[in-house]
């Protein structure tokens, strides 16, 4: 059973989790103001260069006066230096709020402590520690993202029973470009889902010519991420969804090209891809990717260790025959069912 501390700390998850797709590049953090055992007043990160947790969660306390004998809850230490907004910390110094609860410590150098040493220097209680594991996964992708200078990394494929992700195809034209269904419509909601969660998509170039895919969140809802095709000699055309500039896109290649629909990035293809694709990621404050496909591009990521979390959905046909799964040689952390489906999902010990 959780504690009285615990339970407002989880409030605070909840509602941190509701804005983690919009608060990019910030974390998505979340705030519960308590006053005599009672909720007052809470509030998660807006959208980027908005107000942050604390702000709103202060915003929407009716009676002020009461915040000089509340208790705050926050999963993340508030900030302290200046960047879109003032430092949180502040502000809750300013507002009289004598004891502070913190999820866990910021690892990102401009506030890592010195928060918590503002709080402290104005005399108030804090507390660091309250449901740390939850709000350390919780700001999984921001801290990779500052701590590893690069994006959270998010494998993800379907399988079926035999251990094949695909049946062995050619495409000749747009309009023989569709995916093969592996999953049923549980598992796509909540592939959809998990993009709704992501920074952006990555799809190599085999991927997107042979499934003409969109990269959206249609079945669930919420924000589309950013879409990332890697595409050396520029082989998928314009006519592919990729390239409807609905959604911001970003073209990985060796050729000069410009154009009005996607961002390209020019590497060098004889050199590491990815270690190229992940420093103008994190020069682009892409916190997170999710890698759907195909083989040889989910196989890079894992042959270079390069990858957090993974999510292998396992569908009820068989091949026989085609292109081979991926193979993670770890053990997942957990596995699920989504109605005629299976789904292992792996995270990467530290």
């Amino acid at each position: 059973m959780l504690s009285i501390h615990e339970t407002f700390m989880q409030r605070a998850v909840s509602l941190a989790k509701k804005g983690t797709r919009l608060a990019y590049p910030n974390p998505c953090v979340g705030a519960v103001i308590v006053c005599d055992g009672k909720i007052i007043g809470e509030g998660y990160t807006s959208a980027y260069g908005g107000p942050h947790a604390e702000v709103n969660a202060i915003n929407s306390v009716q009676d002020e006066s009461l915040l000089g004998k509340s208790t705050l809850y926050v999963t993340l230490e508030p900030c302290a230096h200046y960047g879109k907004t003032p430092p949180c910390a502040n502000l809750i110094e300013a507002k009289n709020i004598p004891k502070i609860y913190i999820g866990c410590i910021d690892t990102f150098a401009a506030v890592s402590g010195k928060g918590i040493e503002i709080l402290l220097k104005a005399g108030r209680e804090v507390h660091v520690g309250v449901l740390e594991d939850e709000c350390i996964d919780l700001h999984k992708r921001f801290f990779t993202y500052h701590n590893k200078k690069r994006p959270y990394i998010v494998l993800k494929w379907a399988e079926t029973q035999d251990g094949f992700i695909d049946k062995e195809r050619e495409v000749s034209s747009v309009d023989e470009a569709k995916p093969t269904w592996i999953s049923n419509e549980l598992s796509k909601q909540k592939v959809h889902q998990i993009r709704a969660t992501e920074h952006a998509i990555m799809v190599g170039t085999n991927t997107a010519l042979k499934d003409n895919p969109t990269l959206t969140t249609r079945l669930f809802g919420g924000v589309s991420p950013i879409r990332i095709l890697i595409d050396k000699n520029l082989r998928v055309p314009n006519e592919y969804h990729l390239y409807n500039g609905e959604i911001k896109t970003i073209v990985f290649t060796e050729q000069e090209t410009n154009s009005n629909l996607v961002q390209f990035k020019k590497i060098d293809f004889s050199k590491n891809i990815l270690s190229q694709i992940m420093e103008v990621l994190y020069q682009e404050k892409i916190q997170s990717v999710l890698v759907e496909g195909g083989k040889q591009l989910l196989n890079s990521f894992i042959e270079q260790n390069l990858w957090d979390e993974a999510f292998v959905f396992v569908g009820n046909d068989k091949f026989e025959k085609g292109v081979e799964a991926p193979v993670l040689e770890v053990s997942p952390s957990k596995t699920f069912v989504l109605g005629t489906n299976s789904v292992r999902h792996y995270i990467k010990e530290i």
